[in-house]
């Protein structure tokens, strides 16, 4: 049976509009958590209620609201304070969980790979950890839904040490799981091929441009929901000039995603950190594109990726009016606009990709004698990527893309051949 849920949202009242929206966000969030919103209700304030979060008399509505709906669950669109969840959970008589557990629960549910599923279970218990105080028994006792996947109900059950040496465990896995992923990404640096990441708002389409950038090859599922896709998917995508690229897709961003996952999640975000291109992808259609842009730049700003270079691509342009387009295309004239539906605009997409590779790969030609190319032409290759080859005369030409480290480290090579010659 599909759980009841009632929707608070809460903020100043210099917030109105971000608020509407946010509300809007969170109705999809229950959804794709498998709730049904029920019921919604707002309060702009002047300052909040440091016992309750809310007013006295919303309390009361919601509560009514409660009782004549049958909710199960009410979801505040602020994070509340253990003291707040208490008290709001004694008023209203019924489960009362925030944004940040809501979001959490959500990936709990779409955690598929090892990794992913300890990263979220670390940042539940995070989050749960300090919400124990005084409240053993309430926690030990709530019933199951929305909210309370993951860890489960005997994480619960363990005292506040218990717990605490769970996370000091679980960092401990993590920790091991960021040395093994730094150790292929050095082993990835040597072999020539760039990094690119998919960066974006949740739900803009990522895993279906990188569905349609390897024209159906990459097997990603993408879906019409938020958080679709959780753990990192990479596939090489092949660039206009001949070259290859890989290309990462990461988990979306959210307006405020909550910290603890933004820590348990760092060893998987910083694919996005390291590489040498970002495709920032936006949803065109959509009326919070603006809001979402920002929310994605404040994200790679705590991650400290704000300085890498970016492509903006607004997909599902498609789906654009005419007005609609040329009022975005005035105020953002370097984004591209494609559509992973139609295929629109993703050679231009590619190509403005490799341009900004191009900055740090390099082009360049070399000559080998043709009584030593077999074997030097194989060293070549473990170094560089090679876009075509030719005989001139009594040389093997070879056209290269590669980095400013690995083309000095060619010509040391090179040099020393020749003189052992």
């Amino acid at each position: 049976m599909t759980e009841k849920v009632i929707l608070v949202g809460v903020g100043l009242k210099t917030e109105a509009a971000v608020m509407a929206a946010s509300l809007a966000e969170l109705h999809r969030l229950v959804e794709t958590a498998g709730g049904q919103v029920v019921g919604s209700y707002s309060q702009a304030l002047v300052r909040y209620h440091p016992g309750t979060l809310i007013g006295a008399g919303k309390i009361a509505e919601i509560a009514d609201g409660v009782r004549a709906h049958r909710a199960a669950t009410v979801v505040f669109d602020r994070e509340t304070s253990p003291a707040q969840q208490k008290s709001l959970e004694a008023a209203i008589r019924a489960k009362i969980i925030d944004r940040t557990r809501l979001i959490l629960d959500i990936f709990a549910k779409r955690a598929r790979t090892s990794e992913g599923r300890l990263q979220v279970e670390l940042a539940q218990l995070s989050y749960i950890l300090p919400r124990l105080t005084g409240a053993w028994r309430g926690f030990s006792q709530q019933v199951g839904g929305i909210g309370t996947r993951g860890p489960g109900e005997r994480k619960l059950e363990y005292e506040r040490r218990h717990i605490s040496l769970r996370i000091q465990h679980l960092r401990r896995q993590l920790e091991a799981v960021r040395s093994a992923r730094l150790l292929r990404r050095e082993r990835r640096l040597a072999v020539p091929v760039p990094q690119v990441a998919l960066i974006g708002y949740t739900n803009v389409g990522k895993s279906s441009l990188l569905n349609a950038f390897t024209r159906g090859t990459a097997g990603v599922y993408a879906d019409d929901k938020l958080f679709a896709t959780l753990d990192p998917t990479a596939r090489r995508v092949r660039l206009p000039e001949g070259s290859w690229a890989v290309v990462t897709d990461t988990v979306g961003f959210i307006r405020r995603l909550p910290t603890t996952l933004i820590a348990a999640f760092r060893a998987t975000l910083e694919e996005a950190v390291l590489a040498d291109c970002l495709l920032v992808v936006a949803d065109a259609a959509s009326s919070e594109a603006e809001a979402q842009q920002a929310a994605v730049a404040e994200t790679l700003r705590e991650l400290g990726a704000e300085d890498l270079p970016q492509v903006l691509l607004f997909n599902k342009a498609d789906l654009l009016s005419r007005e609609a387009r040329r009022d975005l295309e005035d105020r953002h004239p370097n984004a591209l606009f494609v559509s992973a539906a139609t295929g629109e605009g993703l050679s231009s997409a590619l190509s403005a990709v490799q341009q900004t590779l191009s900055r740090r790969w390099l082009l360049r030609e070399i000559d080998l004698p043709l009584d030593r190319a077999y074997s030097l032409a194989s060293w070549v290759r473990q170094s560089s990527q090679v876009l075509s080859q030719s005989t001139v005369r009594d040389r093997l030409r070879m056209r290269l893309r590669l980095t400013q480290e690995n083309w000095e480290r060619l010509q040391k090579k090179l040099a020393s051949t020749k003189g052992n010659s």
